[in-house]
């Protein structure tokens, strides 16, 4: 990326929630830990070059523990000859105020969600590398442009719109070209990393490199604005982004303007990650071959639950059967099925060898053919990730400035008071809550799927009405044929839920699909969505709807609670799906 051309600033976005389970593993066995070191790795070979050319770097690579990598780095630089200026960013870490913030015991990690404004105090500073913790991935763009431009807490349009541009950039190559539905139409072979051109105005163009592979095209941004972002608020830290206001314009080619997007004032409270260890499990997969793969799977699931004496039986047993076999195959491969088990339990015993060896006996007693995918191993610990909030004044953000000096970062947000008499937007972030509030009614697991409302009366901003519905497309003839050859997708996860985007390519397409892909017609096409709570916002800018599945993922990825895990393929197999598309469309 630093050869490949200018830049002013290069970030670095480390951290998912599955990440922060990892590093918080790796601080238990080592207090010094618990930072990205792969980004440690990295600066040997680029940070001379980025002094050299004038780019400074921000990057939340300090994980649990910023003030360790900044010493880290310090280090590094001193073995290599340079002499950079290096701050951080604290503050973030909650696990030492457990109960004075009323977080639940057993945690591994707790960390709020800061802003970009830590960063920027950093930077104005003259730091030539800021390490954060967990800040918002869009705060690692928020910050630069607010210290460049000397943006203040009342810029919320400009502030917006950088989370916006940083939103983009966040996941690297999947602005350019990589992971997208229509990946056939462009070399992405290897894609080049988007650069954000950001403007006084919170305006920007999103663009690559010349020479890189891959594309900046209005559809491989709108993708990426999908991503994981559910309804028309896109509440943080430093400001709540309205994406039913972004426009995007082509500017040429592997050029694409950002503009237009309003902000309004960030929500009063911050989003808290925590990380937990949700016990332990095990998994074994039987190989299904040929003909009866359905009785073959009773009789599996018979014999392996009769075997497991009713004190050794592990808490969960979940049984999926993959249909991957052919009918009159070529090769005994595609004439497989799988069988999976999973096993969870607190008890690390009762997922461990017992379970295994059980499976393993069923070998000479079991269905014709009778052959295990890989021998079973020992119970695994795994992790489960939730989302709580706590009030933004109660989070000492702060600057730790090259010199050594300590910067306490003042909150942007609202108090909780007077957002809730003025502002309907100051709202906890997608997915959190109060320590120890029960879920709405209206995210509550039901033994049946409610009822869905009209697209129409989809919820708007505040609560109000949604946006209204274009013009529908006149009548004429359809044809049974995937979604895929009209409408893109991407699909991704927050903590257990799943979030799923879905957009048109052209205003005829568009007002096909806002009529068409309805709730209902989602819950038909994705059968495992029954049991789930389902929202679906309208964002009529970038000709797209927005699903979030509530509970789909069980307890998040660490839990591996489902195949594809973090719902990264859940777009495509909706675009897989066959329905009556008219022909003026295809």
């Amino acid at each position: 990326m630093l050869a490949d051309g200018p830049l002013d600033v290069l970030t670095g976005d480390y951290l998912a929630e599955l990440t922060m389970l990892i590093l918080a593993r790796d601080r238990l066995k080592d207090p010094s830990l618990g930072y990205a070191r792969t980004f440690l790795r990295q600066m040997e070979e680029c940070l001379g070059l980025a002094l050299e050319r004038g780019v400074r770097i921000v990057t939340n690579a300090g994980g649990l523990n910023p003030a360790r990598l900044a010493d880290a780095i310090r280090e590094l630089a001193k073995q290599q000859g340079l002499d950079p200026a290096v701050a951080h960013v604290e503050g973030d870490d909650l696990l030492a105020r457990r109960a004075e913030l009323g977080l639940p015991e057993g945690l591994l990690a707790a960390n709020a969600y800061l802003g970009g404004f830590g960063v920027a105090e950093c930077l104005t500073a003259g730091a030539d590398v800021v390490v954060t913790g967990r800040i918002t991935d869009a705060a690692l763009v928020v910050g630069p442009a607010a210290a460049h431009f000397g943006w203040g807490a009342g810029d919320l349009d400009a502030l917006a719109g950088a989370v916006v541009a940083g939103h983009v950039l966040e996941c690297g190559a999947q602005a350019t070209g990589g992971n997208y539905a229509f990946f056939r139409e462009h070399d992405v072979t290897r894609p080049g990393f988007p650069i954000a051109e950001l403007h006084a105005d919170g305006s920007s163009v999103i663009t690559k490199h010349p020479g890189t592979g891959g594309a900046v095209t209005v559809g491989t941004v709108t993708a990426q604005l999908l991503y994981e972002t559910a309804g028309s608020r896109y509440p943080g830290p430093d400001v709540t982004a309205r994406l039913d206001t972004v426009r995007l314009t082509r500017q040429g080619a592997d050029r694409v303007r950002i503009d237009g997007v309003r902000g309004e004032a960030p929500p009063p409270t911050l989003k808290v990650g925590l990380n937990r260890l949700g016990g332990f499990r095990n998994e074994v997969v039987f190989v299904l071959t040929g003909l009866d793969v359905e009785a073959k799977a009773a009789l599996t699931r018979r014999q392996l639950e009769d075997a497991l004496p009713p004190a050794d039986r592990p808490a969960e047993l979940r049984w999926t059967l993959a249909r991957t076999d052919h009918p009159d195959a070529a090769t005994e491969e595609t004439a497989s099925a799988l069988l999976r088990l999973t096993a969870r339990d607190q008890d690390a015993r009762r997922v461990g060898r017992d379970l295994g060896r059980a499976a393993v006996e069923l070998a000479l007693a079991g269905y014709p053919g009778f052959h295990l995918a890989a021998l079973p191993g020992p119970g695994a610990p795994y992790g489960v990730f939730t989302a709580v909030s706590v009030a933004a004044g109660a989070v000492e953000h702060t600057a730790v400035l090259p010199d050594g000096r300590r910067v306490a970062v003042t909150s942007t947000a609202p108090s909780a008071t007077a957002a809730s008499a003025t502002a309907p937007s100051a709202t906890a972030p997608p997915g959190a809550r109060p320590p120890g509030a029960p879920l709405p009614a209206e995210e509550r697991p039901a033994s049946a799927p409610p009822a869905s409302a009209p697209p129409a009366a989809a919820s708007g901003p505040g609560g109000g009405p949604g946006p209204a519905l274009p013009e529908p497309l006149p009548g004429g003839p359809t044809r049974r044929a995937p979604l895929g050859l009209v409408a893109g997708a991407r699909s991704g996860d927050k903590g257990g839920d799943a979030n799923l985007g879905v957009w048109a390519r052209d205003e005829p397409g568009w007002r096909w699909l806002a009529h068409t892909l309805t709730v209902d017609l989602l819950r038909e096409l994705l059968p495992e969505t029954a049991e789930s709570v389902v929202t679906r916002h309208l964002l009529p800018n970038l000709r797209a709807l927005n699903f979030t599945i509530a509970g789909l993922l069980g307890e998040g990825v660490a839990a591996q609670h489902r195949f594809d895990p973090q719902a990264k393929a859940l777009g495509e197999w909706l675009r897989s799906r066959h329905l009556d598309i008219p022909e003026a469309l295809l």
